[in-house]
């Protein structure tokens, strides 16, 4: 099933979410920084600090959503989507990133070649990992190819009621370049139904800015940004529903409404599909050996086999100390007069 979140001020709302992936109503406000825990935990894994949150409940041992859908939308601090699970405040907004889950994915599913796709389009940053570069390898990228792709057939101007935005403005033009890609993205998991049918999680993260432009450049108190407000919440509304169709209602989906984030964030540009380093040696700044998810499993099992043969060596060295070696044992039994005669 899928999930998705909203509320007055900024906030995480749950539109959609399975049965066994359970949210609780409540006014629980949720820090941004733990925004990655939650949805680390929403997928079944386990993150280093317990997330002390009452706003999610622990869920079936044996069930995990099959996708986890965040999307991030900037320059509002609520949407009307009244169709949703729950709604909780945000709080501390400061940036963040699904990296960390992205590569427990990778790392426990790499096998599996789950879909993991992570897009900014307002600032052209794109990840992809697994079947999501060939499935997406031909989803618009750049504003120059979003825009290009608002000129072909299938483009949402043909159906979106633009009211007062201009198709030919640059703001305008940029938040309809993410409403385009939002169309496109379900569009080709319809073409591509085999992804929601398999068995490793995948993760979708998308951050949206028009409608932050448009507060810039109208103000928000325009009409523009009303009509673009009021077209974004009907969107992302079908768009959850469409998610949580295709994934046979095994999907979660989030959306982070935020007017503006406390802090800039400063994100190395790199690629999902490095290869995950285990350690750095030679870092300048001595850094300490990255955390390995295998550790724990290693640990116990050189743990529990050292107890074991401890004990196998005390009680083989108790039996011998104590043994008689005229009964228990052949050796000294056949040095025995009788057993010679014999």
């Amino acid at each position: 099933m899928a999930v998705f979140h909203s509320v007055q001020g900024d906030s995480l709302t749950i539109l959609q979410a399975p049965g066994y992936v359970s949210f609780q109503k409540g006014d629980w406000p949720i820090s941004g920084e733990k925004i990655p825990d939650m949805v680390a935990l929403t997928m079944g894994f386990s993150v280093q600090e317990d997330l002390s949150w009452p706003g999610l409940r622990a869920g079936q041992l044996f069930q995990r959503p099959r996708a986890n859908m965040l999307v991030v939308v900037r320059g509002v601090d609520s949407l009307a989507l009244p169709q949703n699970v729950a709604s909780y405040p945000l709080e501390n907004p400061v940036p963040f990133t699904l990296d960390s889950v992205a590569e427990t994915v990778h790392s426990l599913f790499a096998e599996d070649t789950p879909v993991v796709l992570q897009l900014a389009p307002s600032e052209e940053r794109l990840y992809m990992l697994g079947k999501a570069n060939a499935v997406f390898e031909d989803l618009p990228v750049t504003l120059q190819q979003i825009r290009s792709r608002l000129s072909q057939d299938g483009s949402v101007l043909a159906s979106l009621p633009l009211n007062s935005l201009n198709r030919n403005a640059e703001a305008d033009l940029l938040f309809l370049s993410e409403v385009q890609v939002l169309h496109d993205i379900t569009a080709l998991l319809q073409r591509h139904r085999h992804l929601a049918q398999d068995h490793s999680p995948d993760l979708y993260s998308l951050e949206l800015s028009g409608l932050e432009e448009l507060g810039r450049r109208y103000g928000q108190d325009s009409q523009q940004y009303r009509d673009a407000t009021a077209i974004l919440a009907n969107v992302l509304q079908k768009f959850g529903e469409d998610v949580f169709g295709l994934y046979g209602g095994s999907a979660v989906v989030e959306v982070v409404t935020v007017k503006s984030f406390e802090a800039p964030l400063t994100r190395k540009s790199r690629s999902i599909l490095e290869s995950k380093q285990i350690s750095n040696p030679g870092s300048p700044y001595n850094l300490a050996y990255k955390y390995n998810f295998n550790y724990a499993v290693i640990f116990n099992i050189v743990l529990w086999l050292m107890i074991i043969l401890a004990l196998a060596v005390i009680v083989i060295s108790y039996n011998l100390w104590n043994m008689d070696p005229g009964y228990d044992s052949i050796i000294y039994r056949m040095t025995n007069q009788k057993i010679r005669l014999d």
